[in-house]
């Protein structure tokens, strides 16, 4: 369990995380709030409390023995990028760089362009099956490390995930985890009627995974799953459900806000909702 001083810390920077991702999607004017705003609190858990991830990256004598965090929705890259600067990987200031030309910060997640990016992400279906590559090679290396895919819900639509999860299990890879940040949105409405995932868990133990399920906005819960998930035996899901928009009023629960940048009033209204909670 959390200290009362640690919830109060991940709240502050959970709180920062979703303010800075509605300035960068407003000052860029394209970009992906709902489904960022929706990992704040997990990526925060993970970063602060449960990743080894060096600040000082490739010049970090334990560099080798990272843990690997891959994006595989990388159009949430507000949110990682946010969560990166906040960890201390690049300046803040370069968060309002967002989207624009030359930037490191591009709307896909690129390895080549910014340091804390294991991997380049943005095509759906693809994070899981690299994540599951990243894992059989660490295990090769006898590498104690642990390897982190955050998926969406939306994305497991994809053919090429269920590949990647009945590799996993059959590979036993107790390295991997996959976190779901189950929203039950994506971008052309409610996930159930356009393609139905439900009953996951069960879906998912069927191809040898554990599963957890939570409320990924549980400081305590998100924390605890990942501690049981490095215990697993076996590849372990967690399935986070959480809330599109999370924190911004009008953005929540809202499938419009899937790829829509807030205007000025909104961005206003916004700030407004987030300073508040």
């Amino acid at each position: 369990m959390l200290t009362e001083n640690e919830l109060n810390e991940l709240r502050e920077a959970s709180k920062q995380t979703r303010i800075n991702i509605v300035k960068m999607v407003h000052a860029a004017k394209s970009g992906h709030p709902g489904g960022s705003l929706s990992g704040a609190d997990i990526l925060n858990v993970l970063y602060n409390k449960c990743l080894n991830i060096p600040k000082e990256w490739d010049k970090s004598p334990d560099f080798e023995k990272r843990d690997r965090f891959i994006l595989s929705k990388g159009h949430a890259s507000p949110l990682l990028y946010s969560v990166l600067a906040q960890h201390g990987l690049f300046d803040e200031k370069e968060l309002m760089t967002f989207r624009k030309f030359g930037s490191k910060l591009q709307g896909h997640p690129s390895c080549r362009m910014l340091k804390g990016v294991e991997t380049s992400t943005g095509s759906l279906g693809q994070g899981l099956s690299i994540g599951c590559g990243v894992a059989m090679g660490l295990k090769l290396d006898n590498n104690p490390a642990n390897v982190v895919v955050y998926t969406g819900d939306g994305e497991l639509q994809e053919g090429s995930c269920w590949e990647a999860f009945m590799q996993a299990g059959h590979r036993k890879l107790d390295n991997l985890i996959a976190i779901i940040d189950r929203n039950r949105l994506q971008i052309d409405g409610d996930t159930e009627k356009v393609m139905g995932l439900d009953n996951l868990n069960d879906k998912l133990r069927a191809f040898n995974w554990n599963v957890i399920e939570i409320n990924g906005h549980d400081y305590n819960q998100i924390y605890d799953a990942f501690m049981q998930a490095k215990k697993s035996t076996k590849p372990c899901a967690i399935i986070a459900n959480t809330i599109k928009g999370k924190g911004v009023s009008f953005m929540e629960n809202q499938a419009g806000w899937h790829g829509k940048a807030p205007n000025d009033e909104q961005l206003i209204q916004a700030l407004k909702d987030l300073e508040e909670t």
